[in-house]
C-alpha cells in the first residue's frame, strides 16, 4: 500500500486504538467509527491532520440500523471514508458542520430523506424535498411506499395505479 495512506492509518489507530482503519486502495482509507466517537474522531481530522474539506455525505438505511458516511479530503487526494451506524430505534446522529461547514445540506438531506435526527441542524428545513411533501414520509428508507393517495403535487395515470 501507498506509503502516505498507511502513515494516515497509523496516526488514526495510534490516537484512537478502537479504530481499525482500512485502506481500500491508494487513495481511499476507510474507517468505521462509534457514533459517540465521531465528532473527537472528526475533531482530530480537522485539527491534526490535513484533512480540511468535507466531499459528501452518504446516508443508508441498512435494514436494522442506519448509516452515514463522510467523505473527507486531503492532500494528494487521499478520500478518508467516516462511518457510523445508528439503529433504526435510536437514529440520533451529531452534525460535522461545527467543523466542517458546507455538510449541512448533506446532512439536511439524510435527516429529511431518511428520518434521521442529527443534533446541531436546523430542523424546519425541508432541503431537498418540495415544501409540500408530507411530514414523516422519508422516502429513501426501505420500507418507505408511496402512499394511495400519491405524494402532493403529483400525478399518477390511471393505467400505472
Amino acid at each position: 500500500m501507498p506509503e502516505k495512506e498507511e502513515e494516515i492509518a497509523k496516526k488514526l489507530k495510534e490516537r484512537f486504538d478502537f479504530l481499525e482503519p482500512v485502506i481500500q486502495r491508494a487513495r481511499r482509507i476507510w474507517v468505521q467509527v462509534p457514533r459517540e466517537k465521531f465528532l473527537d474522531v472528526i475533531g482530530f481530522l480537522h485539527s491534526e491532520t490535513n484533512f480540511t474539506a468535507l466531499l459528501t455525505v452518504t446516508g443508508l438505511d441498512c435494514g436494522d440500523q442506519f448509516q452515514l458516511i463522510y467523505y473527507f479530503a486531503g492532500e494528494g487526494g487521499i478520500v478518508l471514508c467516516v462511518k457510523e451506524d445508528a439503529p433504526k430505534t435510536d437514529p440520533v446522529f451529531e452534525t460535522a458542520t461545527n467543523l466542517y461547514r458546507g455538510g449541512v445540506l448533506y446532512e439536511l438531506e439524510a435527516h429529511n430523506l431518511l428520518g434521521l435526527t442529527i443534533r446541531g441542524i436546523p430542523d424546519d428545513i425541508r432541503y431537498p424535498l418540495p415544501d409540500h411533501w408530507p411530514q414523516d414520509q422519508y422516502p429513501l428508507r426501505k420500507d418507505w411506499t408511496q402512499s394511495a393517495g400519491g405524494i402532493p403535487g403529483t400525478t399518477v395515470k390511471e393505467d400505472e395505479k
